[in-house]
């Protein structure tokens, strides 16, 4: 599977194709490129007509303009050369999604939230920071929402085995055009559940999972994700020891410490006899008692 591969699309975003315009303005031939979101280096040529691309793909200058002109938005090169948003509209929640770049790895934006914390960090950092709460993380691991497949990717550096949970395959088929998602497809310490996480994790079993990370939607698009009931499925299928770090928001603002508060009362009466808030994780960490 190789960069600009039926398998996986060249992928810019107004990051990567300045630079190529502003190597124009200067007369130069070539230049160097990141066609991954910023993984990886190429050069490139630079003619009158446009960008000459490995493969044999050309970008016309209009196309990298486009590019260059939309912050919100990556772009797919075509195999035909052209460019497509990487965007796509859910028909079963009636939801858009689309991958959005950053300062790091891009995030996904559904109906119009980010779906990592952005302001002051990167998704990259952003997911770290919450599977530190819960490390080493060992045996098998819970995922509950797969989203881009960021904290799937990370805890699969470790664990034995991670299962994931996504609600909407557009989600994942946003995320097969993502070059930072690629080892969500190909590694083989990861396995995906297309289902609501809801329903989902009644099925699975007791005491079956060292660690969970629970980084749901917003409450607003998921309130049953917050409730005592699912809370209690959690306790269930987590073993004894184990540990679960629930995403929550910003502990110090008046709407997430409220909605903390409550998180915090639900997980006890779940059984979890010691729940820590991490402020720097935007979220608590719950404890199983051996």
């Amino acid at each position: 599977m190789t960069q600009g591969s039926a398998e996986w699309p060249v992928v810019l975003s107004y990051r990567e194709v300045r630079p190529l315009l502003a190597a124009r303005g200067t007369g130069a031939a070539t230049t160097s490129v990141s066609l991954d979101l910023g993984l990886t280096v190429t050069d490139v040529a630079l003619t009158a007509d446009g960008v000459a691309l490995p493969g044999g793909q050309r970008l016309a200058w209009a196309e990298v303009e486009e590019v260059a002109a939309h912050e919100e938005v990556c772009f797919a090169v075509e195999p035909d050369g052209g460019v497509a948003r990487i965007a796509r509209f859910s028909e079963a929640l009636n939801r858009t999604y689309s991958l959005m770049p950053t300062s790091g790895p891009p995030t996904i934006l559904i109906a119009g939230f980010s779906m990592h914390r952005i302001k002051g960090t990167d998704p990259r950092r952003d997911t770290l920071n919450k599977v530190r709460t819960v490390a080493p993380l060992r045996g098998r691991v819970l995922d509950t929402a797969t989203g881009l497949g960021y904290t799937a990717i990370e805890a699969a550096r470790t664990a034995d085995e991670v299962v994931t949970i996504e609600l909407d395959p557009t989600t994942l088929e946003v995320a097969r055009y993502n070059p930072w998602s690629r080892a969500l497809f190909t590694s083989p310490a990861i396995r995906q559940i297309v289902g609501d996480a809801y329903d989902e994790v009644q099925g699975l079993a007791d005491e079956s999972f060292a660690r969970i990370i629970h980084d749901p939607p917003i409450f607003s698009l998921a309130g049953e994700l917050y409730s005592g009931v699912f809370y209690r499925q959690l306790f269930r299928v987590l073993r004894r020891g184990g540990r679960l770090f629930h995403y929550i928001g910003n502990l110090e603002s008046k709407q997430g410490g409220g909605l903390a508060r409550g998180v915090v009362r639900r997980l006890k009466e779940a059984g979890f006899g010691r729940v820590d808030r991490r402020p720097e994780a935007f979220g608590v960490v719950a404890y199983k008692q051996p």
